[in-house]
């Protein structure tokens, strides 16, 4: 660590003098696939900029004009192999070796690359350590030497560690990667500490030192690491779904609160969460969110407004509870079918796909608890959301699906997927008599569990 911190020292600062254009020179050995492909981040999202071919010794070049904005990119050889850089108005050259990427991963030119690739593994190593002492902080006879000694290092580990981003932020005040690694860092920890007080200070403590103004870092997935990192400190296994949902209502509330100082960076992360959150269902946070926060740039005007406000307000009436939004889409015939009204005790909304492997999994095994009914209790409308009618039938007819079949040809631009904020497939509601929504499930599994509870299996 000490030769860390005395490499740092002795670098010269970073110039930060415009071009007419950069390169991005690389030589990766060891793999077959020739197209290479440059990407830009946004959050945790990668953007295609450009492409080339490397030569036969894994050699490519990049070259960018002078107005290319500095932040994140990644370099992309395949489906599972890219690497990351940072760009920030220099010439980058590097060399490595496709079967160890990281570890054989050498700078010939960038400041900014090595600072970054030099802390991270740095701080790797010490985090790794910090983790294998902190057993003996929690478990070890603590008025043993042992004891003591693993304390003492405990905090060396951490204060030379926050010693050399200070050293860095000093030496390098113009650096990307600096501001980076900044905020990806965590507070000095007391050894004292028991683990409940450890996770009590980091809950209160953790963005004491990140710069939520900073929206360049927007450029790269930071912020998007830091909140999950953050949302790890409530996250426990043992917890029913409902209890770690109001955990993680808790996180949440105080990444936005923290985030508020700078709306584009406060946007971004309300966007960012309420995607995670619907991606595995955690309706209460998700309808927490759309209830306590909104778009800071959204519009009053109705056809003004933003896309993430008309997304918050949709979950709003999506909840649990909620009267589920009527729709009304033809049948294989091109009859309008209305929700609202369909008359049975319950109602099985799914949205699906002919397509989706997911669908094609789970509709037999609905199809086989719907035939089982006796007496019918529950009708199941079925909404796909294919674009060619052809494929939609098929499927209907292989599968011998005989409930209400509804599509409208329009694929996730139909009406209906943007009411009930349709982005993936199966997606399911199940209504009560009034159509009110008594629950979403995710799974078959949790299908059968809701339907246990309302007495329906």
């Amino acid at each position: 660590m000490k030769k860390l911190l005395f490499f740092f020292l002795v670098l010269s600062p970073i110039s930060l003098v415009a071009q007419s254009g950069y390169t991005i020179t690389g030589t990766v050995t060891g793999h077959s696939l020739k197209s290479v492909y440059l990407l830009s981040y946004y959050g945790e999202r990668n953007f295609l900029i450009d492409s080339t071919r490397s030569d036969s010794s894994g050699t490519f070049r990049f070259r960018l004009d002078g107005t290319i904005i500095p932040g994140m990119y990644r370099i992309g050889f395949g489906k599972d192999l890219s690497l990351d850089l940072v760009f920030n108005r220099e010439n980058i050259e590097f060399r490595s070796s496709a079967d160890a990427l990281l570890d054989s991963l050498s700078f010939l030119s960038s400041m900014e690359n090595r600072i970054y690739y030099s802390f991270m593994r740095a701080d790797q190593e010490m985090q790794s350590k910090l983790e294998l002492i902190q057993p003996v902080l929690d478990f070890y006879p603590a008025r043993d030497n042992y004891y003591f000694l693993s304390a003492v290092e405990y905090e060396r580990l951490q204060q030379v560690s926050a010693s050399i981003l200070d050293s860095l932020k000093k030496n390098f005040p113009g650096s990307y990667a600096v501001r980076v690694v900044n905020l990806y860092t965590t507070p000095v920890i007391s050894s004292s500490l028991s683990r409940e007080e450890r996770m009590a200070f980091l809950r209160q403590h953790y963005f004491d030192r990140t710069d939520f103004t900073d929206t360049s870092l927007l450029r790269s997935p930071a912020y998007a690491n830091k909140a999950i990192s953050y949302l790890a400190l409530y996250s426990n296994n043992r917890l029913q779904q409902k209890q770690l949902e109001a955990e993680f209502i808790k996180g949440v509330t105080v990444i936005l609160s923290a985030a508020s100082v700078n709306p584009e960076v406060y946007k971004f992360l309300l966007d960012y969460l309420i995607g995670g959150f619907d991606k595995y269902h955690f309706d209460d946070v998700i309808t927490y969110m759309a209830e306590n926060f909104s778009d800071p740039s959204a519009c009053e005007d109705a056809d003004k407004k933003s896309a993430l406000q008309k997304k918050l307000e949709t979950y709003k009436k999506i909840a649990t509870g909620k009267p589920a939004p009527d729709i009304e889409i033809p049948d294989a015939k091109g009859v309008p079918v209305r929700l609202s009204t369909l008359r049975s005790e319950y109602t099985l909304l799914i949205f699906y796909s002919s397509g989706c492997s997911h669908c094609a999994d789970m509709m037999p095994k609905v199809k086989a608890l719907y035939d089982s009914q006796k007496p019918k209790r529950m009708e199941i409308v079925a909404v796909s959301v294919d674009t060619e009618k052809q494929a939609w039938l098929d499927f209907v007819r292989a599968g011998r699906y005989g409930w209400v079949n509804l599509c409208d040809l329009k694929g996730f631009d139909s009406p209906a997927t943007d009411v009930y904020n349709i982005y993936a497939t199966p997606t399911m509601f199940l209504l009560d008599r009034d159509k009110t929504i008594l629950a979403k499930p995710i799974s078959y599994r949790e299908l059968e569990q809701v339907l246990k509870q309302q007495g329906l299996l």
